[in-house]
């Protein structure tokens, strides 16, 4: 097992997430590395947690990653922050994403919870996805 392509499957999926039109029509350059601080957007997209685990075989090192993406929210209802989910698993699962190191050997979308924040009224989606990556 190798954790070094997370830089690499990271950088892509944010790279994606940034390029795609119509998620830019819908959140502008709001897409976070991590949550925003100080003036926080009414609407925003945030990479969030990762787990890895190995998954090697006969033909060399590689790695499952199960990561998270959210979409926030104070607007009221959930329909905006739907359409943004929607925009995300479009631009990350249509188009295949290109690593700097390693390859991608497949993108699946696993699940999403869609929730109130208690904390103001909010409204958050956390969609998790899995990649296979390998190393070359």
């Amino acid at each position: 097992m190798t954790y070094a392509l997370s830089p690499s499957l990271q950088t892509a999926v944010f790279q994606a997430l940034l390029a795609d039109a119509d998620l830019a029509l819908l959140v502008g350059t709001n897409v976070f590395d991590s949550a925003p601080t100080g003036q926080v957007p009414e609407l925003y997209v945030s990479l969030g947690s990762e787990d890895v685990r190995d998954a090697s075989d006969g033909t060399g090192t590689g790695a499952r990653h199960d990561f998270t993406i959210s979409v926030v929210t104070t607007q009221s209802g959930f329909l905006t922050a739907k359409e943004v989910a929607g925009a995300i698993c479009d631009a990350l699962i249509v188009a295949p994403l290109t690593l700097a190191r390693g390859r991608l050997v497949a993108l699946n979308f696993l699940q999403a919870r869609a929730r109130r924040v208690q904390s103001g009224g909010a409204r958050r989606i956390d969609l998790r996805f899995r990649a296979r990556v390998e190393d070359n």
